[in-house]
């Protein structure tokens, strides 16, 4: 008789400890081996042939040498032991090695592992008519497969008698751990504080149960909090604990809510009968004195977590309590640590995104209240309470710790004078963060000018922000949403105001929009990564476009398309009108930052267009667009340009020269034309086509209404 016992060490030994289970290898080896002797009714178990397969190798690593050696112990229980690196190639390696090459078909196939590795050998090794194939694991991963009806499956901690470690329950106080952490000089990491829980629970059991206490959501109430990138990450800690199987429990900010929740959700969780063996309670507080009580009354072990230097002295010296301190199975990083990896994570902020943090409030307030009283520097009592009056903390020992941090990871700087901080704008959190309250409130500042209008709509501003080209860094403007948390920012910072308001087509609807708080203080922004224009003051009301073009390049070239673009659109359609915000996406990839609203501001002053609501012919509003003057000189001086590059074109189209920039060149020796400007207009209008296969060569579309029209006007004379 033929029976196999294939044991899949590494996962064994690895689903034990996932569940907390404390397992004796030679106990397994041993009661293994004896069980699947019994299993298949052998006279002894020298007739079974035991397999033991794992990865040798990682049990005899300098790291754990001083550990039992697995590979011994199944040795010494009778079993081949045989390695396979590669759990992929598991069945494939057992059976050439065991099965090939056996003549003898198996009469009893007994696989134990909580795994789908060892599955194919079911198909593929030759059995017996009457054979018996087993699956010792801890669910029924056969159930729903084409084996569910001809392997038997068992519970194998039943069948080694493995007696499951003890339920834990554990409920944190959020609020008071975070604090009394970033009291005592400690970063509140989250990611690195999540996983110390978890693993620090799963030594003491199986965890059924994991709730976390604290005023969620409700600003400035915790101190700031980071991921292991150095990313301020406070907002996003409940979704991150979820994550993690943690339940976020909403409390009311300060001690006293928490406390009564926790204590009473403790009493109520341990009056049942299924009630776990271990609760942890995570907090310092001499208010669960009576929960502990309780507990110890039902037999209950009972844990505390805390920090050194804030737990109650009752509850240190109470003898029914076991003590373990945050900071020493955390290990958490000092405030001074997190500088480093602060830079490294905004550098790197292509990944992780640069979003709004509680270090946004104190560089955009403290950087307001320099400018609104023309200093550089602020005492940190009143940076404290410019941080308070906004709501970026609850209180003033939130403040402290939020300035702390702010300075220990370079954000501030000490300033000449006692206890004066500045800003150091030099540090990248600070360089972005005022980058982009910069261009935000400049489109708002700029749209409401040029538009005249009462606010700005809020879709409007985020699909204007979405083209400006000086936020494309990395991290930054990548979605809707970034740009919404970022005007959310500057709302809650008292920058920008957030209304609600009738929809001016349908009174009966509502529309956010956004307005400038007039208590803001518009003041040209000392950092030198806005592009602005050389004159701010300058009015365009009589510049000539070559005047333009040697100040401002890039809005004398959008001035050209524009005039081009409503040129073709309205007298191919017979329109008198374009839509502006069809004709923006038309030219959305040449505005790089305002260069279509200047462009647009421009042709205004100077009476080459018009812009106001026109009748919609295709429903019953009016929509935002603009015509041109035709009489105006801008606008003839513009098409007749256009005219006369057309012109070019057809005269290479006609003599089958091929139109490229050097042939366009020959044909044009005084260089009237920018030709990488008028070949991409042409691009944009269709009327040129990139040749396939023929890198700077472009076709004619001789038919387009736009080149019919030149040519005929051409042929007219």
């Amino acid at each position: 008789m033929a029976a196999y016992l294939i044991v899949d060490v590494d996962d064994l030994l690895e689903h034990f400890r996932s569940q907390g289970i404390l397992i004796d290898v030679q106990e397994l080896a041993v009661g293994l081996r004896g069980g699947a002797a019994l299993a298949a009714g052998l006279m002894s178990k020298d007739q079974l042939r035991a397999v033991a397969v794992a990865d040798w190798s990682k049990y005899t690593s300098q790291k754990q040498r001083q550990a039992v050696d697995p590979q011994y112990v199944f040795k010494a229980a009778g079993f081949d032991t045989f390695t396979v690196q590669r759990r992929d190639s598991l069945a494939d390696a057992l059976i050439m090695h065991y099965f090939q090459f056996d003549p003898d078909p198996v009469d009893e196939l007994i696989l134990a592992t909580t795994d789908s590795a060892l599955m194919p050998l079911i198909r593929r090794i030759k059995t017996t008519r009457g054979a018996r194939i087993r699956m010792w694991g801890s669910s029924d991963i056969l159930r729903g497969t084409e084996f569910a009806e001809q392997v038997i499956f068992q519970p194998l901690q039943t069948l080694l008698g493995i007696k499951q470690t003890k339920n834990v329950a554990i409920y944190i106080d959020f609020e008071n751990i975070s604090i009394s952490l970033a009291e005592q000089g400690y970063v509140v990491n989250l990611d690195q504080l999540i996983e110390a829980f978890l693993r620090q629970a799963r030594a003491h059991g199986v965890v059924v149960k994991m709730a976390a206490y604290a005023p969620w959501g409700t600003r400035g109430s915790l101190p700031p909090m980071v991921d292991s990138n150095g990313r301020e990450v406070t907002e996003d800690a409940p979704n991150r604990l979820m994550q993690r199987n943690i339940d976020p429990v909403y409390s009311l900010a300060g001690k006293n809510s928490a406390d009564m929740r926790i204590a009473r959700d403790i009493i109520t969780d341990s009056s049942h009968t299924d009630s776990a063996d271990v609760y942890i309670v995570a907090s310092g507080d001499r208010d669960f004195k009576d929960a502990i009580g309780i507990l110890r009354s039902r037999s209950k072990t009972v844990i505390l977590w805390s920090v050194q230097g804030t737990v109650s002295r009752q509850l240190v010296n109470n003898p029914d309590l076991i003590i373990e301190y945050v900071e020493e199975f955390a290990n958490l990083p000092t405030h001074q640590a997190l500088s480093l990896a602060a830079m490294q994570s905004v550098d790197d902020s292509a990944v992780t995104g640069f979003t709004p943090s509680q270090w946004s409030s104190v560089v955009l307030q403290l950087d307001r209240y320099g400018k609104e009283n023309e200093v550089e520097a602020v005492t940190r009592k009143r940076l404290i309470d410019l941080l308070i009056e906004v709501g970026a903390v609850v209180s003033r020992p939130r403040g402290e710790d939020l300035v702390a941090q702010a300075a220990s990871i370079g954000i501030l700087q000490r300033a000449s004078g006692r206890d004066r901080l500045a800003i150091n704008r030099a540090h990248p959190i600070v360089e972005k963060t005022l980058l982009i309250r910069d261009r935000i409130v400049m489109r708002v500042q700029n749209t409401l000018s040029v538009r005249n209008w009462e606010y700005v709509n809020y879709g409007f501003l985020l699909k204007g922000l979405a083209m400006d080209r000086e936020l494309d860094r990395p991290g930054m403007n990548y979605s809707d949403q970034w740009r919404s948390d970022w005007i959310d920012c500057l709302v809650r910072e008292m920058i920008l105001l957030r209304e609600i308001v009738p929809h001016r087509h349908n009174p009966d609807d509502v529309v956010p929009v956004i307005k400038l708080n007039p208590d803001y203080k518009l003041l040209a922004s000392r950092t030198t990564l806005i592009a602005q224009p050389k004159d701010e003051d300058m009015s365009w009301e009589g510049v000539s476009l070559p005047e333009v073009e040697r100040n401002e390049p890039e809005t004398a070239d959008m001035a050209r398309r524009i005039i081009v673009s409503v040129e073709q659109f309205t007298s191919f359609r017979n329109f008198t009108w374009c839509p502006l915000g069809s004709l923006h996406k038309r030219l959305r990839q040449y505005d790089a930052s305002m260069n279509f609203q200047r462009a647009v501001e421009y042709l205004l002053e100077n009476g080459a267009v018009e812009v106001k609501e026109y009748p919609n012919p295709q429903n019953e509003f009016f929509t935002k667009g603009v015509s041109l003057v035709t009489d105006a000189s801008i606008v003839q001086t513009v098409l007749a340009e256009r005219n006369g590059f057309i012109l070019l074109l057809l005269y290479l189209y006609d003599r089958n020269i091929a139109i490229m920039e050097p042939s366009l060149r020959g044909q044009d020796p005084d260089n009237r034309y920018d030709l990488d400007l008028w070949i991409s207009i042409m691009e944009t209008e269709n009327v040129l086509n990139a040749v396939p296969g023929r890198p700077g060569q472009y076709s004619l579309f001789r038919t387009h209404h736009t080149v019919s029209l030149v040519a005929d006007g051409e042929k007219s004379q």
